[in-house]
């Protein structure tokens, strides 16, 4: 698929790489990552530890555009979808 100004879309090799691994993980761990710091974050905070309690506690956006990130490239691959021309 090549963009209007005639550059391509094609992914470098460690792009490549990098998507050929974290699909292998399961959708799921990131959601669980996500809940996991949240329910960490509000045990901290509830021990009175507010700075460590606000730094985990914002994992959990970065953990789910993970997860978003995952589901896209499982869906449509590293290249976009497939074309057939």
């Amino acid at each position: 698929m090549a963009k209007n100004d005639g550059t391509s879309d094609k992914e470098g090799p460690v792009a490549k790489a990098i998507e050929r691994q974290t699909s292998k993980l399961p959708s799921d761990l990131f959601l669980w990552s996500a809940l996991g710091s949240m329910a960490v974050s509000l045990y901290l905070q509830a021990q009175g530890d507010r700075d460590r309690s606000l730094f985990v506690g914002q994992w959990a956006a970065p953990f789910l555009l993970l997860g978003l990130y995952n589901k896209i490239v499982k869906l449509e691959g590293s290249e976009g979808p497939a074309t057939n021309e």
